[in-house]
């Protein structure tokens, strides 16, 4: 191909439902149970999937998950390539992070670095008992040896290719696409 745009959609609503819930089923087995778990979503649209596990662990198990958000703005390694990045607010449920099994959830897993800094993050915070990683789109090319524990979808792709994760909370409508040349 020279130089010819594509885009692909690779998961629709109902797929981002489904990894959703599987995700939320296998988080409750590994944790055995709801008790001790703080789901913490990192801006913007981990954020929302985080909101939205917190409601399918209650559902599921019928106990409230506390549920927030951790900003990584400050602890990003490419500040100096983009110092002009807006900070989210960071919201940590009450009782706090201490030994709690943190679950972080994230849209797309790329490169790790962004994990990296919610670790850094987390660190400035409190002391977990554990950190868990949940992606919704795995999709590769790893920079630091960073490795999710509950993924929706693994999604092979090349270094040139763009994921876009399009939530109704953000974007009015819901689907994964790839594009790329």
């Amino acid at each position: 191909m020279t130089g010819i745009e594509s885009t692909r959609t690779v998961m629709h609503a109902a797929d981002i439902s489904r990894a959703l819930t599987r995700i939320s089923h296998e988080i409750l087995e590994s944790n055995k149970g709801p008790d001790g778990l703080v789901i913490l979503g990192i801006p913007t649209r981990g954020v929302a999937l985080a909101e939205r596990i917190g409601g399918l662990l209650a559902e599921i198990s019928g106990t409230a998950v506390p549920v927030g958000a951790l900003d990584v703005t400050m602890y990003r390694d490419d500040l100096h390539r983009n110092p002009t990045r807006t900070p989210h607010p960071t919201d940590i449920p009450a009782g706090g992070i201490d030994g709690k099994t943190v679950v972080l959830v994230d849209d797309v897993l790329f490169s790790g670095r962004s994990i990296r800094a919610a670790l850094d993050a987390l660190n400035d915070i409190g002391r977990p008992a554990a950190v868990r990683l949940a992606i919704l789109v795995d999709r590769g090319h790893r920079e630091l040896p960073i490795r999710p524990d509950f993924v929706g979808k693994n999604l092979p792709s090349a270094r040139t290719e763009r994921v876009n994760v399009h939530l109704v909370e953000h974007d009015g409508e819901e689907f994964i696409t790839i594009e790329g040349r």
